[in-house]
């Protein structure tokens, strides 16, 4: 503003909000209103890089494999026990077994499903017998992974739907914050220990910055692979015909449907084979899924699709056999630039295509991730509070964020670890026992939603945290207690998937117990009240109010401090 605007400005006339207070409100309000969803989503994605170690855990009587099988010799093993278990299905699919998986994960439809019966069915086979594995009933790592996305007691395209929206708000927050923090690369470098609440917010700056590009990417890679379901105006337009929809459809997907039997029975075609020929043509250890299309029929169709093995780009790569004779009919190799572009950022979101090097990389920016979900939701409680005429007697509407937020950070974690715990101790042979262990998920997370609405604040984040501890940790004992693979067994053993989840358990309780003991200790400092000034004349004008800062709760504070306002 220049002076002669100054000069002819109106006097009492407020100063015109900047872009960066804007982007801040903006920022605060779009991570406030899904932020509990985003948690959820965060910590369950999180964890969902590690799914198949996770289920290996929750089926211990499958034995650890030192040396991945032959798919060659596994495949014709369980085609032979799928035909005599479904006859008549018009599609079975096998996962193989890998380094990472110790079974093979069989999906089948069911050729006439009963009223109210799903149309599709599953199982886990053993890769070395081929048979089903008589192991506990249990959903496995899956659960984390599809609740990541689709969440659970919902319609799967609703639950999609929301998953989508909350992506988009976190987009949002994400851009909107980049624009309000001035100092984002010197906060990067800054650090200073021991400054109690500075120290916090050094430390919660420099992960969010860190994190940033992992942030940014698995938000908007996420968005892409559902795209086709939020934005499929496009594809309408540019694919009219059935056959152009399907030309598209093999472009982003190694699905071939099943088409009709033509009702002539033709055994299959040896397996085995056209497994071999496929790792000839690709190595003996990338044989991801093997599909049979109407087997037992003249127009059977056997699809052996490349694994994500070291490849950055789930796009298809498989061979087409005919399978009543065993004939190469098809190699799709290579797909078109934009189907390769959608297959790239697909594959930097789930990120199979890492070692264990990687997965860990992903896994703790991530988890550097949902801590910044988490606390950005507290600093929301932080800055509120000091702003209160009575900070102990909150408003409703700040009652209920501060509770909410309890349940979705310290709660989550205690309903994560139900479900573990209820996978050690469901009686084995128990109807629908891997739907219960669903169920404790969530008995216990909406648990520790009425425990933090029935206690203070403080005290509801440091018993839930202890909670969470003791959880945790004592994961490790119920599994010595109940099966016969303790952890220092599984270490002498090698079998580094037991050791590594159980060590990583352990690490994940002393941290919320070492939040809890910070929550505890902390004492909210109380800027220090001046004394009352000389009464004025009665002509005298009265001085400016000041506000007293009454301090953050105490879980608020040890868990994020107060960010500061954008200034323009």
């Amino acid at each position: 503003m220049t002076a002669n605007d100054k000069k002819h400005s109106k006097p009492g006339k407020p100063a015109a909000r900047g872009i960066r207070q804007t982007m801040s409100d903006l920022h605060i309000w779009a991570g406030l209103l899904v932020g509990w969803i985003l948690y959820a989503m965060f910590l369950t994605g999180t964890v969902s890089y590690f799914k198949e170690e996770i289920s290996q855990w929750m089926r211990p009587e499958v034995a650890h494999q030192a040396a991945v099988p032959d798919a060659a010799e596994v495949v014709p093993r369980i085609a032979e026990e799928l035909q005599q278990m479904v006859p008549g299905s018009s599609q079975w699919s096998l996962g193989m077994a890998d380094a990472r998986n110790n079974v093979v994960s069989a999906f089948w439809r069911i050729a006439k499903p009963a009223k109210g019966e799903r149309g599709f069915g599953s199982a886990v086979f053993d890769p070395q017998t081929g048979q089903k594995v008589s192991s506990r009933e249990t959903v496995g790592g899956e659960f984390f992974y599809r609740f990541h996305f689709q969440f659970h007691y919902m319609p799967v395209l609703w639950a999609r739907w929301l998953a989508s929206f909350c992506a988009m708000f976190m987009l949002v927050a994400i851009v909107s914050g980049v624009i309000t923090h001035k100092k984002i690369f010197v906060d990067f470098f800054t650090f200073r220990w021991g400054k109690g609440q500075r120290s916090w917010l050094d430390a919660h700056n420099a992960l969010s910055v860190f994190g940033l590009p992992f942030h940014a990417m698995i938000t908007y890679t996420g968005l892409v692979t559902l795209m086709a379901m939020t934005m499929p105006w496009a594809s309408s337009a540019a694919f009219k015909t059935q056959a152009e929809r399907q030309a598209m459809q093999s472009e982003i997907s190694a699905f071939v449907p099943a088409g009709k039997p033509s009702g002539q029975a033709v055994p299959l075609a040896p397996l085995g084979d056209m497994v071999r020929q496929a790792q000839q043509r690709w190595g003996a250890d990338r044989i991801g899924r093997v599909t049979v299309n109407n087997a037992g029929d003249a127009s059977a169709r056997v699809i052996v699709t490349y694994g994500d093995f070291e490849r950055v780009s789930i796009s298809p790569k498989y061979m087409l056999f005919e399978g009543s004779t065993g004939k190469l009919l098809e190699v799709k190799d290579q797909v078109g630039a934009a189907a390769e572009t959608r297959g790239v950022l697909y594959a930097l979101h789930l990120g199979r295509f890492g070692d264990t090097t990687v997965r860990w990389l992903y896994f703790l920016t991530s988890l550097a991730g949902t801590a910044m979900v988490g606390t950005g939701l507290v600093m929301w409680t932080v800055k509120r509070r000091t702003k209160l005429p009575h900070p102990d007697k909150p408003y409703f509407g700040f009652w209920l964020v501060e509770r909410l937020n309890i349940a979705a950070i310290a709660g989550l974690s205690i309903g994560m670890a139900a479900m573990l715990w209820a996978n050690r101790l469901l009686p084995l042979g128990m109807e629908k026992r891997s739907d219960w262990e669903i169920h404790w998920f969530f008995i216990l997370w909406g648990a520790s939603l009425v425990w933090a609405m029935l206690r203070p604040a403080k005290r509801a984040w440091v018993e839930l945290l202890w909670a969470g501890c003791a959880a945790l940790a004592l994961l490790p004992v119920v599994n010595v207690l109940t099966t016969d693979r303790p952890l220092w067994r599984s270490a002498i053993d090698g079998d580094w998937v037991f050791t590594g989840l159980e060590l990583t358990l352990l690490a994940l309780a002393a941290l919320h117990g070492w939040l809890a003991i910070r929550t505890w200790r902390h004492q909210p400092k109380r800027k220090p009240q001046r004394q009352a000034a000389p009464r004025p004349a009665a002509n005298s004008p009265a001085p400016a109010a000041r506000d007293v800062d009454s301090g953050a709760t105490a879980a608020s504070a040890a868990m994020a401090p107060d960010l500061q306002e954008a200034r323009p």
